[in-house]
């Protein structure tokens, strides 16, 4: 039985609609952005109590570097296990997923710490308002830091003050913290690039770094070894234990703000204040390349 020319119109008029909204494949409209990555890096640093001394800083500036300053909002409730959230400068957000530990750095028994590796993701953001980060969830660190950075290039690494686009390169920081009233300081190495070069340029550069001990005694082993979400953490669970004089404790720790998603062993606790860091008195003569 033949159909009708206007039936078959019908039909091919219902296909054509059903064929511009198909139930598998791309939705309708132009594509969206593609999928972010996100960058890999391997990383260790170690965050200590206390004014930063003036000859850790002087043992730092062997190499060249430069100085920057900023304020980093962190994402301190609720705890996001494997996650480290914070608004860089009030300019990025930044997402970092925790993907294990690649072992122990050793630098020639000068330094001891516990390789991380981690995926990060930011994405531009515009100012906060006052509604959005309150008190309760967001802590801000103020920053004062300077950076070195070496890059491998034709099997050797070479120090500069300047940020390459590509290539492995390891920044190594030396930062002056502030948080709720308290200083500390930290020193920090992030690598970028290549996933098969980034212990061998991590390994490469702690070996320059500590080729030359940190004066003072310094003490960077695996109890002052730690992400900023980690120390966080622990952070705020002493001040919840130990109120400064005058405050109030906040009040029992919450059963979801334990640690972070690495159990560390905790370290010691004593500081030895220097005589101020000399970060604006350093001058060219200073730095060695």
């Amino acid at each position: 039985m033949r159909s009708s020319p206007r039936r078959s119109g019908q039909v091919a008029s219902e296909r054509s609609k059903v064929s511009e909204h198909p139930l598998i494949g791309p939705s309708p409209g132009p594509p969206g952005p593609p999928v972010i990555q996100g960058l890999s890096t391997v990383e260790v640093r170690w965050i200590l109590p206390g004014q930063l001394d003036a000859a850790v800083a002087g043992w730092f500036g062997r190499f060249p570097g430069a100085m920057d300053s900023r304020e980093d909002a962190y994402l301190v409730h609720p705890v996001l296990r494997g996650l480290a959230v914070k608004i860089r400068a009030g300019q990025l957000l930044e997402v970092k997923q925790y993907h294990g530990s690649l072992g122990i750095l050793d630098a020639a028994g000068r330094a001891r710490g516990r390789i991380e590796c981690w995926q990060k993701w930011s994405f531009p953001i515009g100012p906060l308002g006052r509604d959005d980060a309150g008190a309760p969830s967001w802590t801000v660190v103020h920053k004062r830091r300077r950076m070195s950075r070496f890059r491998l290039a034709g099997g050797r690494l070479i120090a500069e003050a300047a940020e390459r686009a590509t290539g492995p390169e390891c920044g190594v920081e030396l930062t002056e913290v502030r948080s709720g009233g308290q200083t500390w300081w930290s020193l920090g190495f992030e690598v970028t690039g290549p996933a098969d070069l980034l212990r061998r340029t991590l390994e490469g550069t702690a070996a320059l770094m500590f080729a030359q001990a940190p004066p003072g005694g310094v003490e960077l082993d695996m109890g002052h070894c730690q992400s900023y979400a980690e120390w966080l953490s622990r952070h705020r669970v002493t001040a919840a234990i130990h109120p400064r004089k005058g405050e109030e404790s906040p009040g029992p720790r919450r059963q979801d703000q334990s640690s972070s998603h690495d159990q560390r062993p905790e370290g010691r606790t004593e500081m030895t204040r220097g005589r101020g860091t000399p970060w604006l008195t350093w001058s060219p003569s200073d730095i060695q390349t």
